[in-house]
């Protein structure tokens, strides 16, 4: 009810608005009324141009200061995270760059040409050497980038068999992830939906038939050794969903009817990412608005807000239906010792199906 009241009330209020106008243009009797622009007009629209620049030029300044956090990027926790980080720092600044210069011309030319009487506007049919100019340029910058751009998407979809990564497949759907990991011979058993049997808990469809199946462990909560290759595989149950985690600098489309892969070394463990500077300092913010938050809601008898503790994501980034926002799953990045101890713990999937 509030909501059409306020609708109500602004629409009355645009037609007082608009009968006001009508009302002082008829008052505006024996004044010029012509809809072509004059030197005048001409002169103000020319230093509006130079003002909006200015506040263009300021309010970038301003931002730069009051909510720039340099670096761009950063918090990587992959091998290849770096090197993606420095395409997107430099794109940024060929970007701001181009913006800077772009718009100064702009705004500056339509201050120095603006129109005038008597003056005649001078212009060029043709000129080869001017598009020779600003066509070369942006071709050198974008071949530049998109070579750059190539060889860095190359370098991380790359897998080198050889390293021995440990394969992994992450399986999608709505609204949560599980993740199966190739037991000791390291080889996901073959899977597919129609082999879903609820009854007896194979619920990612695995072919309980297969010998390479047998040793497999599906979990809720994703382990990574630090330093090791990570091969993910990865499937879809129903409809398009994303696997991106972010400080891995990695994410693919998990696709249903197929099965994409991306592969990445982790570098930093949780514990270790914990102890950086810039996550204390998020972490500290964030928990000292959940205290205020808490403060609210014990007053209000509710139940207050645990602590916030940092923790890698999987997050999916598309969206995929009502519950996305929701559809995540904790990373935990540990050394090749304490994986190996949590993994001897996990059930195999052979052990895990229901008679």
């Amino acid at each position: 009810m509030t909501a059409l009241l306020t609708i109500i009330i602004v629409l009355f209020v645009a037609v007082a608005l608009w009968q006001m106008v009508k009302i002082f243009d008829l008052a505006q009797v024996g004044s010029s009324n012509t809809q072509i622009a004059d030197d005048k007009d001409n002169k103000i629209n020319g230093y509006l141009m130079i003002g909006f620049l200015i506040f263009i030029y300021a309010i970038t300044i301003v931002s730069f200061i009051y909510l720039g956090d340099l670096p761009l990027v950063s918090n990587s926790a992959s091998e290849h995270g770096p090197g993606l980080d420095s395409l997107m720092v430099i794109s940024m600044i060929v970007i701001f760059i181009v913006q800077i210069v772009t718009q100064f011309l702009l705004h500056y030319f339509a201050f120095k040409y603006r129109g005038e009487k008597g003056k005649k506007a001078l212009f060029y049919a043709d000129n080869n050497k001017l598009e020779a100019i600003w066509t070369g340029i942006p071709v050198v910058v974008l071949a530049g980038l998109i070579m750059y751009g190539l060889f860095t998407w190359n370098d991380i979809m790359t897998i080198d068999t050889e390293d021995d990564p440990l394969v992994i497949e992450l399986y999608a759907q709505q609204f949560n992830w599980k993740a199966r990991y190739g037991g000791e011979d390291n080889v996901l058993g073959k899977a597919n939906v129609r082999l879903i049997d609820i009854d007896r808990a194979n619920i990612l469809g695995v072919a309980e038939d297969d010998p390479n199946a047998q040793d497999d462990v599906i979990v809720t909560e994703l382990h990574l050794p630090k330093g090791r290759p990570i091969l993910f595989k990865m499937r879809s149950q129903d409809v398009l969903h994303s696997a991106y985690m972010p400080h891995f600098r990695a994410q693919m489309n998990c696709v249903p009817g197929m099965v994409t892969q991306f592969s990445f070394t982790p570098t930093m463990t949780t514990d270790e990412m914990r102890q950086t500077e810039e996550i204390k300092e998020k972490v500290q913010n964030i928990n000292k608005i959940r205290a205020e938050k808490s403060k609210e809601l014990a007053a209000s008898g509710e139940q207050p807000l645990d602590p916030y503790e940092f923790d890698y994501l999987l997050l999916c980034n598309k969206i995929c239906g009502k519950s996305h926002y929701n559809m995540q799953m904790k990373i935990v990045v540990e050394t090749e010792e304490e994986f190996n101890a949590w993994m001897a713990e996990q059930q195999k999937f052979a052990n895990s199906l229901l008679n």
